[in-house]
């Protein structure tokens, strides 16, 4: 009761608030009205050539000055429907912290093309559905997240539309997922559009953006929070010059990215990533930028799978052995990013050594706990000098190892009676024991007991039949399994 209350206090104190005033108009964007329209008219006509396979539910467009990012945001509004009647506009909270999702209590929310009236009924809705909502004006007050993106709306949709704006900080990854559900949940059925605005890397050199901002951009594409989130906190690991964050509005992003979902998203189609250096060379610098993505999330296709290709395998196997040969040589490990984007995020691998056909070691990490180049240098090194199983490699058998590269995917439980022999991976906990099982040891123990059995005794240290007790929780995994040629 005491949420409805205020949920009813909220929505008549917003009926009173007045207009929220253009706090970046002469700054981020024109403040004379016909030259706004203008550029933003000329920004929605340079359309994007992609072909979408799907109606358009959720909008990403990057925020900058528009001299930096203005057409590109033009890109994505390019490709919406010319009417909505409310669009939710989730941007990033710059100037004060926010626990969940502050929205605006204004009457209006006004730019120099005119006012957008609020959709006091919906904000209502979302503060009475979840206390991660809250009313506070003060977080939009000097906040251009929201207002840059306005002037695109106000000139694309040709009918009058209401407004839900909403800036958030937060980094705890549960309650975005939360935010991005209760916004699904209140526009089902509706006539809306989802905008998420952001920028991507904050601040560092051209070739570092490509980096960051191209991992970035594949994670968006799983259409997986989690893996978004994940891969910024260990790119952001790597203390890469400049890089200060991978994108200003990631917690924007991962709740509208869950809210997409929700409604119906099938996949993102992305448009443009770039940066302010390659959008204005003559008012940037090459060794200090911020990376941009636009593009949009579409009803149709499917989400991104992450293969690896021919060559990044290649490129694995070769860091492997590199990591092996700089060991021996005493030179630093490389701790900088990888160019290519896939090998940035996060991944779980194991690496076997052999010698002869013989195990000469295998370390891994059964989640992802670190990007995926790192993954296999971690393996690599603690494969040769620290598995317990062996003394440490020497450097006369170096050239005689033959390295195995083997990516898992993510765990899923799993019954004894549907473990498939040949296929599976398998990880047995009981408690504070575990063991882990690569698909490649079916070739020696076919039988499934006799899998499973070892599983336990050998790997786990627990009685041999204990995936049979239900106390022990086994898990299945597959593994994408590469090695260099036979010696």
């Amino acid at each position: 009761m005491k949420r409805i209350l205020m949920a009813l206090v909220l929505a008549a104190q917003a009926a009173a608030a007045g207009a929220r005033e253009p706090a970046v108009a002469g700054q981020f964007y024109p403040a004379d009205k016909a030259a706004l329209a203008a550029f933003v008219d000329a920004a929605l006509a340079a359309k994007s050539t992609a072909k979408l396979p799907g109606a358009v539910v959720a909008v990403l467009a990057p925020h900058a000055g528009y001299e930096f990012s203005g057409r590109m945001a033009g890109l994505a509004y390019a490709e919406i429907a010319d009417s909505y009647d409310t669009v939710v506009i989730l941007g990033t909270a710059h100037t004060e912290a926010v626990k969940g999702a502050a929205l605006l209590a204004a009457d209006s929310y006004e730019t120099p093309l005119g006012k957008v009236p609020t959709d006091r009924k919906l904000a209502a809705a979302l503060l009475k559905a979840s206390p991660l909502f809250e009313d506070r004006p003060s977080a939009h007050a000097r906040e251009h997240s929201v207002e840059v993106q306005l002037p695109f709306l106000q000139r694309r949709l040709k009918k009058p539309f209401k407004l839900l704006a909403a800036v958030l900080n937060t980094g705890d990854l549960a309650d975005l997922k939360k935010i991005g559900a209760a916004l699904a949940s209140a526009l089902k059925g509706k006539k809306a559009l989802l905008v998420i605005s952001t920028d991507f890397s904050h601040y560092p050199p051209h070739s570092t953006a490509a980096a960051a901002d191209g991992a970035m951009l594949l994670a968006v594409e799983t259409l997986d929070p989690a893996l978004l989130w994940s891969a910024s906190k260990m790119i952001l690991q790597k203390q890469e010059p400049g890089l200060e964050t991978c994108a200003c509005g990631e917690a924007a992003l991962e709740a509208g990215m869950e809210a997409a979902r929700l409604l119906g998203a099938g996949s993102f189609v992305p448009l443009k990533l770039s940066d302010s250096y390659a959008e204005n060379p003559a008012a940037s610098e090459a060794g200090r930028v911020v990376g941009y993505l636009s593009g949009v999330f579409v009803k149709g296709g499917r989400p991104e799978e992450l293969k690896l290709s021919a060559v990044q395998k290649t490129a694995l196997l070769a860091e492997a052995r590199r990591t092996l040969s700089d060991a021996f040589a005493k030179r630093p490990a490389d701790p900088s990013l990888s160019g290519d984007p896939r090998l940035n995020l996060p991944g779980a691998v194991f690496v076997t050594l052999t010698e002869g056909g013989e195990l000469r070691g295998c370390v891994g990490t059964v989640e992802p706990a670190m990007t995926l180049l790192d993954a296999v240098r971690y393996g690599a090194f603690s494969a040769a000098f620290r598995d317990g199983r062996f003394p440490p490699l020497k450097p006369g058998e170096l050239d005689k190892v033959r390295i195995e590269v083997s990516v898992l995917s993510p765990l899923k439980p799993v019954k004894p009676d549907a473990v498939k022999p040949g296929k599976m991976g398998i990880v047995a906990v009981n408690g504070e024991k575990s063991g882990l099982f690569l698909p490649q040891v079916w070739e020696q123990l076919p039988g499934k007991d006799a899998f499973l059995g070892e599983l336990c005794s050998q790997k786990a240290g627990l009685p041999r039949g204990c995936w049979k007790d239900g106390k022990t929780k086994l898990y299945s995994f597959t593994v994408d399994a590469f090695s260099e040629e036979k010696k």
